[in-house]
């Protein structure tokens, strides 16, 4: 494939580069910028962190996971791009030396580039723009300190970039369609490809299980599967839509699940990760899924011509298996209009990038006393993403009380036989899951929760 992008100021063009090439390798190897480290290699630790700015900003990435072809008409900037061009330090830098915020410096680089992405951004939420971000000397209060002290300093001018840069010129055999028409008939005739998204799930079948992807497309190429619609009845996203960008649009429509997504990761994987991909691998643990079927989302698929659509929770049917012809993509998901009465809660063994022994999203709504509509749905509780139909059916049409409560989390017992394994027991997520039903009584009646806190 051919790719061009602008890296540290300086036009790139590269020709003929493998689809799985990651940023990481090709900036160490290639071009001898090893500041820019790898650590997991798995987009945890945040060392291989990297500024990519695109027509939607600048954000944060993990370059262990970012392939080359993803970065085709961006700018690219990694620590040795950070100082001005004089070598003046960046004022992220700067504060860094005053604070003695580097102890052994393996992870430094990655630091310095999510402060200095942050600081260009403006954003002062120190603690969620530097989460994905791992220290192992636990030298973070001096970090946060540097962070602090630099906001206030103007932005350098040489931050600032204005893609998109250029573009390659495609050879034959790089022509997929970038239309969402012509390349669903691509793909309807070519089903063995393997569609790339944001890559923090694909990204892994190359750097830990050393995968052949075969044929690859790229869907962020197809601007028809991203951004966010409304209409009087229902908000539209496409499959493309990132987490970041879901985040920013379920803030004021359903808090909730807004605080759901911002411990999706860290924020470079919420930067690159997309809800059509967190929605087609059909992962049990995916949070995405419980908080849509909550929400009574409908899914959009296409294969060639031929559109359907679908509630969300019938896509899941077994575990390894959805409802997705062969060829067919997901395109997006269409989440109805409505009061918000969505309750989600996750539990993890991390607060911060950790995957969920249990996801709970529960949309209760009261008809006065009686409770009319009502949708339990788990991830980590079995196979699939899974609503608790016998606990919904007896919570229908019945009154708003403990006891009503108390009884769909005994009918819970009949919707799940769950596992154990190393993030929890069976009898823990049975419980815990039951837990999460009980809560949304307590934060209905005024008694707010908060896992930040610890009372005796």
């Amino acid at each position: 494939m051919n790719v061009s992008f602008r890296l540290n100021g300086k036009d790139v063009e590269l020709n003929n580069v493998s689809a799985t090439t990651t940023l990481l390798d090709w900036l160490r190897i290639d071009q001898n910028l090893h500041g820019t480290k790898e650590g997991c290699n798995e987009g945890d630790c945040g060392a291989c962190s990297v500024i990519v700015t695109d027509e939607t900003g600048a954000k944060a990435l993990n370059a262990c996971i970012l392939f080359l072809p993803q970065l085709d008409g961006k700018a690219i900037r990694t620590v040795e791009g950070i100082s001005a061009p004089d070598g003046t330090p960046h004022p992220v830098q700067t504060e860094m030396i005053n604070h003695h915020g580097s102890q052994c410096g393996f992870c430094t680089p990655g630091f310095v580039v999510s402060m200095a992405t942050a600081h260009l951004n403006g954003d002062t939420d120190h603690d969620v723009a530097l989460a994905g971000n791992l220290c192992r000397c636990t030298g973070y209060a001096p970090i946060i300190r540097a962070a602090k002290a630099a906001e206030n300093a103007p932005v350098p001018a040489h931050m600032v970039e204005t893609p998109p840069i250029l573009r390659a010129k495609p050879k034959e055999k790089d022509l997929v369609p970038t239309d969402l028409e012509g390349f669903a008939n691509w793909y309807e005739a070519n089903p063995e490809t393997t569609l790339i998204a944001g890559a923090t799930d694909v990204g892994l079948w190359v750097t830990k299980h050393f995968s052949d992807l075969g044929q690859t497309a790229f869907l962020n190429r197809i601007p028809e599967l991203r951004g966010i619609s409304e209409t009087d009845d229902e908000i539209h996203v496409g499959a493309m839509t990132t987490l970041t960008e879901l985040l920013e649009t379920m803030k004021t429509k359903h808090p909730s699940f807004a605080t759901l997504i911002k411990r999706y990761g860290s924020t470079q994987v919420r930067n690159a990760a997309t809800i059509g991909g967190n929605i087609a691998n059909g992962s049990p643990i995916g949070d995405g899924p419980p908080a849509l079927i909550a929400l009574d989302a409908t899914l959009h698929l296409r294969k060639g011509s031929t559109t359907r659509q679908m509630p969300i929770a019938d896509y899941f049917i077994e575990y390894g298996k959805q409802d997705r012809d062969i060829g067919e993509l997901v395109t997006g998901v269409s989440i109805p209009k409505a009061v918000d009465n969505l309750h989600c809660y996750k539990l993890s063994k991390r607060f911060d990038q950790d995957i969920s022994a249990v996801c709970g999203c529960v949309w209760i709504e009261l008809d006065d006393d009686t409770i009319s509509k009502v949708r339990l749905a788990y991830g980590g509780m079995a196979g699939i993403p899974k609503r608790a139909k016998h606990a919904e059916d007896v919570l229908r049409g019945k009154t708003w009380s403990e006891d009503t409560i108390r009884h769909a989390m005994d009918e819970m017992t009949k919707d799940f036989t769950p596992l154990s394994d190393m993030r929890a027991s069976a009898k823990y997520r049975m419980q815990t899951a039951q837990n999460m039903l009980l809560r949304v009584w307590h934060e209905r009646n005024g008694q707010t929760t908060s896992v930040h806190e610890v009372t005796p």
